[in-house]
């Protein structure tokens, strides 16, 4: 009845716990040992224990048969490495049985498998070896200081190493890393309070290291008993990280100062990440980014997007990198020109997973270009200008020289005082004549030399509008109808006398001009395109024959039609009145319909 309970006991014992005999029989054992040793078996009675755990250790042998000699053997932990390489930790604790004669009957077998446990902290130990991590505890109560290997390691001190409390403080940088860590430790004393922080000690050896430091406080009645902690070596992580800071705030300074925007494109997430530069670029507030793809898209000019996803999509296929030049409309409405360029980040397959690229502004760039280029076609303009000038006066003034050196030579060999009479006037219509000639050559030079600082703002219809009501008397007289739709904010940078000569000229020859089977008809309207405001001034009268006409159509002293009143000189002082403004004209006509010049001005 007696050994019925112990085997009920030893079967529920909660370790796993045998007994053999003389021979390593079990006896009896627990069910824990079953499920530890026992190979899925549910009973080990009468089996050997050799039989059941074959690969157990000569060294385990040995022990056993001491045991059965009436030892008693424990270990808490005993390394063995079997014949096929395995591992195994092991823990017991052996005892003999005596049967009632004191003679030993087998042995009581504590035994269990701690390989698990002790796999994981040779992990651990390895792992802080790896990561230089080390631990400290200070006892309050004995002010007694411990480090572990590693720590002293870090410190560079010997094993045999006896740290203190101060000393340990001590091993911090002079200045603000010593005062910081001796805070910390006094705020953990006096309230408990824990610390996680990176400082620099200086080793025994002199050598400067970054050092993370954790500490932890036990607190017993409101009093810290222990201060306990880790201390782990970053100093190379530290400084790759201090030097990888410096290089991002001094390429954020360069980027802040150019102006230029970094963006981060994830291409399997569709999220995009601006920095604060391409905020400013896009005119966006940053509260209104969603981060997503799509809100670039919305920046892009209607006219640019198509090309700028197809330029994109390419990049992302890999066929080219993105650079490409495009407009943004600001919510304001302003429109700039951006210079994109990027990367794209792919995966071991070659999968695209990021894009990587910088946006700057080149929207004075673009109008510099503009600019110089407007420039250089009003210079060759001016040149050929010029050059046609100085063909005019060469041939004008010289036909009226020769014309006052005949008439003077008919005149002194002349003796009739009637034909003479007659030579007098023909002489002075001829001076008249030359006179004539050079105020318009003059106007002509005026227009090229004083146009740059005389350009002020001035409002398209308030302009028209003006004209409109000087030739109010001719155009009622000639029944003339005018449809004006120009928009009362249009203001173009000009000449006010220019835009109101180009006017008055372009009236008044719509209605010279006008077809007298017809009642004159006058349409006047303008529109915004880029940095120019364009004016339509269209009429129904007699047109002209482009075809035979219209290279020397804004020549001087060129005529189209046999009109009493035509001296061919207004449409040449219109072209050149205009090109001074740096705008242009053009002419579309059809004889018997009508004809359409169409004006370029500066947009103010």
């Amino acid at each position: 009845m007696e050994t019925a309970s112990i085997n009920f006991l030893i079967k529920d014992s909660p370790v796993a716990v045998a007994i053999v005999d003389t021979n390593m029989k079990f006896v009896c054992h627990s069910d824990v040992w079953c499920q530890e040793f026992g190979k899925g078996q549910h009973t080990l009675i009468g089996k050997s224990y050799y039989e059941v755990l074959s690969n157990t250790p000569k060294a385990l042998h040995e022990v056993h048969k001491e045991c059965l000699e009436g030892a008693s053997n424990s270990n808490k932990a005993q390394k063995f490495i079997h014949s096929d390489g395995t591992v195994q930790w092991l823990k017991w604790k052996i005892t003999a049985w005596k049967d009632e004669q004191q003679q030993v009957g087998g042995l009581i077998i504590v035994q269990e498998d701690i390989t698990e446990e002790k796999l994981r902290e040779e992990l651990l130990l390895k792992a802080k070896s790896v990561a230089r991590i080390g631990g400290w505890e200070i006892d309050m109560a004995t002010n007694k200081v411990y480090w572990t290997e590693m720590t002293k390691n870090i410190h560079e001190v010997s094993k045999d190493y006896i740290p203190s409390l101060s000393g340990g403080i001590n091993f911090y940088k002079e200045g603000i890393h010593r005062e910081k860590i001796t805070q910390l430790v006094s705020e953990a004393m006096n309230l408990g309070t824990p610390w996680d922080t990176e400082l620099i000690i200086v080793t025994a050896k002199g050598k400067e290291l970054w050092v993370r430091a954790k500490g932890e406080t036990e607190m017993v009645n409101g009093k810290c008993i222990r201060i306990y902690g880790t201390f782990q070596d970053i100093d190379k992580k530290k400084r790759i990280s201090l030097e990888y800071q410096a290089i991002s705030d001094r390429l954020a300074i360069a980027t802040h100062a150019a102006k230029i925007g970094i963006w981060d494109y994830d291409i399997v997430e569709n999220q995009l990440v601006w920095d604060q530069n391409m905020y400013h670029l896009y005119g966006i507030n940053e509260a209104q980014f969603n981060g997503v793809v799509e809100t670039w898209e919305a920046s892009v000019h209607p006219e640019d997007k198509e090309r700028c996803l197809q330029e994109v999509e390419q990049a992302i296929a890999g066929i080219q990198d993105f650079d490409a030049e495009f407009r943004i409309i600001w919510p304001s409405g302003e429109i700039r020109y951006i210079k994109a360029e990027s990367t794209v980040r792919r995966d071991p397959e070659g999968n695209p997973l990021r894009m990587i690229g910088a946006n700057w502004d080149i929207t004075e760039e673009k109008k510099a270009q503009k600019k110089l280029k407007n420039l250089l076609d009003i210079t060759g303009k001016q040149n050929d200008s010029l050059l046609n000038f100085a063909h005019i006066v060469s041939h004008n003034l010289r036909s009226h020289s020769s014309n006052l050196s005949m008439l003077s030579g008919f005149l002194s060999q002349e003796e009739d005082e009637k034909e003479k009479q007659n030579l007098l006037k023909m002489l002075t219509d001829a001076t008249e004549s030359l006179n004539e000639t050079v105020v318009h050559l003059n106007e002509v030079v005026q227009i090229k030399t004083v146009a740059d600082d005389k350009m002020k703002t001035v409002n398209l219809y308030d302009t028209i509008m003006g004209v409109q009501k000087n030739l109010a008397l001719l155009l009622k007289e000639k029944q003339v109808v005018c449809t004006i739709d120009v928009p009362k904010g249009f203001n173009i940078k000009a000449i006010p006398a220019y835009v109101d000569s180009i006017l008055l000229n372009l009236f008044t020859n719509s209605v010279k001009y006008s077809a007298p089977e017809r009642r004159p008809l006058i349409l006047i309207s303008a529109l915004e395109r880029e940095e120019q405001l364009v004016l339509t001034f269209s009429d129904n009268g007699l047109g002209i024959d482009l075809e035979r006409h219209g290279k020397k159509l804004f020549g001087m002293y060129k005529t189209f039609h046999n009109h009493k009143e035509a001296k061919g000189i207004g449409l040449f002082i219109t072209k050149n009145q205009i090109e001074a403004m740096n705008g242009k004209i053009e002419v579309a006509s059809t004889v018997n319909v009508g004809t359409t010049f169409t004006l370029y001005f500066q947009k103010n």
